[in-house]
């Protein structure tokens, strides 16, 4: 059975950081594409990262480009995000998710930038 369970999240003012966590069960990382998503209140999921299967390749959208990044602990089997320069506009709540960005995901960590 597929279970992802992130954690990491808190409150932190502008320019803090952050490294959000990713337990995976039921699976292995490291032979799934997958994604760090956010929702915001009010707002849909937002794909904020993204790591190939085997060699890891990383990919962001342009808004977390050079802010965050993600990672993976093939031997614990454990998905991480580092969040650096953290800005109000990344408030929301965070989740991986397997296989696509609207995938199987876990409960969420919730992030808020506020001074």
């Amino acid at each position: 059975q597929v279970q992802l369970v992130e954690s990491g999240g808190g409150l932190v003012q502008p320019g803090g950081s952050l490294r959000l966590s990713c337990a995976a069960s039921g699976f292995t990382l490291s032979s799934s594409q997958m994604y760090w998503v956010r929702q915001a209140p009010g707002q849909g999921l937002e794909w904020v990262s993204s790591i190939d299967p085997g060699a890891g390749k990383t990919y962001y959208p342009e808004p977390v480009k050079g802010r965050f990044t993600v990672s993976r602990d093939d031997a614990n089997n454990i998905l991480y995000m580092q969040l650096n320069d953290l800005k109000s506009e990344d408030t929301a709540v965070y989740y991986c998710a397997k296989g696509a960005p609207g995938g199987t995901r876990g409960q969420g960590t919730q992030v808020t930038v506020s001074s």
